[in-house]
């Protein structure tokens, strides 16, 4: 009887040890899912946040802004806002001898300018400047988001948007305070803002008198020949109202073409940047080797513009300056040798910036307009500024005979 009822218990213990053995796996297997769909549920709403987060654009202005104002504020040089205000008549009588002696230079008024000249602080052009830049990037910033951010992006590549916002941030920040304490005088003017408002002329006065002390001049002299720069862009635009929109139609086309093309980078972009940080990169500039063969025309047409603007800046200081800025020849010689002069990272920021093309604006330009004033004068300066016509195309900034004889034969 005993031999009979062993097996009944152990079956029954069996088929109790099965039962709690698949309780126990539907158990794990319910919490499983029940975790796995929290999770699933999780990471939805993390990308959807991410992905709102990366929609709001490819960069944090205000970060930009904070980071470079940081930087420029406890920068060698900052000023106390009375010594600013105490160099504020220092310009306006510099003011008040330029105007007069530029327009009868350039046989033209410039009615107003004085009133709207002032001095500013590092800080002060570091946020005016990220305004007009959150301007500039607000014409192509929507394409470029369609592009990197197709609808449902997923979590992924809104990431990867938000960390390169962060990146571009980042850099866009350095960048800004790198120029703020460089930047001497600015003709500030908005070519794409709605309204056709007059610009402004303004003098980062720390920067000024740290480039007098360290060029050995005297800061009063100087100050009048860097406005004397400052002024002569006020005649280019304000005395040619033509020129302002076309600049503005060139450059927001410019911009929305290169938009495009983001995805249609060339393979070896990585070498190319690597050349130039060596400073290896000779003749096309390293970010014309990622450009379409259009957007290469139109880059370097605009570039022969700008060319013409800072040269014809330069060129009048110079000129206008012998009569009325004393020690002009050193102030200029000095100035000029240490545009030639940069360390070695210094020349890397700007190649990969692309502020060595602004440098070589300056030669290039200033060579071209004292070349077509020497052959044909005062009649030349005045040719250039007719209309768009007259413009110098970018095989004519090297040879300004071929100018010459197409505009002034």
């Amino acid at each position: 009887m005993s031999d009979q009822k062993k097996p009944s218990r152990n079956g029954s213990s069996s088929r109790a040890s099965s039962s709690r053995g698949g309780w126990r796996r539907d158990s794990f297997l319910q919490a499983g899912l029940i975790v796995g769909a929290a999770l699933g549920a999780a990471v939805t709403v993390a990308g959807r946040r991410m992905e709102r987060s990366a929609r709001r654009g490819l960069i944090d202005w205000r970060a930009v802004e904070r980071l470079a104002a940081d930087r420029v504020r406890n920068s060698q040089g900052t000023l106390t806002r009375a010594e600013l205000a105490a160099a504020e008549p220092i310009y306006a009588a510099s003011m008040r001898e330029i105007v007069p002696a530029l327009g009868a230079a350039l046989q033209c008024e410039l009615p107003g300018i004085v009133e709207r000249s002032g001095v500013v602080s590092r800080e002060e052009w570091v946020r005016t400047n990220v305004t007009a830049f959150a301007q500039l990037m607000g014409k192509v910033e929507g394409d470029l988001l369609k592009e990197i951010l197709p609808p449902d992006a997923g979590f992924v590549k809104s990431a990867m948007a938000v960390a390169n916002r962060a990146v571009a941030t980042r850099q866009l920040g350095f960048m800004l305070s790198f120029i703020g304490q460089r930047v001497l005088g600015q003709y500030d003017l908005s070519l794409l803002s709605a309204e056709a408002t007059p610009g402004r002329l303004v003098f980062v006065d720390e920067n000024i008198r740290r480039a007098a002390s360290s060029l050995g001049v005297p800061l009063n002299p100087f100050r009048t020949w860097i406005a004397l720069h400052e002024t002569t862009h006020a005649f280019e635009f304000e005395a040619h109202p033509w020129l302002r929109p076309y600049l503005a139609g060139r450059l927001e086309r410019q911009m929305k073409s290169l938009s495009g093309g983001v995805s249609a980078l060339r393979p070896d972009a990585a070498v190319r940047l690597g050349r130039t940080l060596r400073g290896k990169n000779s003749g096309e500039n390293w970010m014309e080797g990622l450009m379409t063969d259009q957007q290469r025309l139109e880059f370097r047409e605009m570039q022969a513009v700008m060319s013409l603007l800072e040269g014809f800046g330069d060129y009048m200081m110079d000129e206008v300056g012998r009569d009325l800025v004393p020690e002009v020849e050193l102030i200029s010689q000095r100035f000029h040798a240490r545009r030639e002069q940069r360390g070695a990272i210094e020349r890397a920021i700007m190649r990969l910036t692309g502020l060595d093309l602004k440098m070589a604006q300056y030669k290039q330009g200033e060579e071209f307009v004292a070349e077509i004033a020497r052959a044909r004068g005062p009649e030349a300066l005045q040719a250039l500024w007719r209309g768009p016509e007259s413009l110098p195309l970018p095989s004519e900034m090297s040879q300004p005979s071929l100018w010459l004889k197409r505009v002034l034969p």
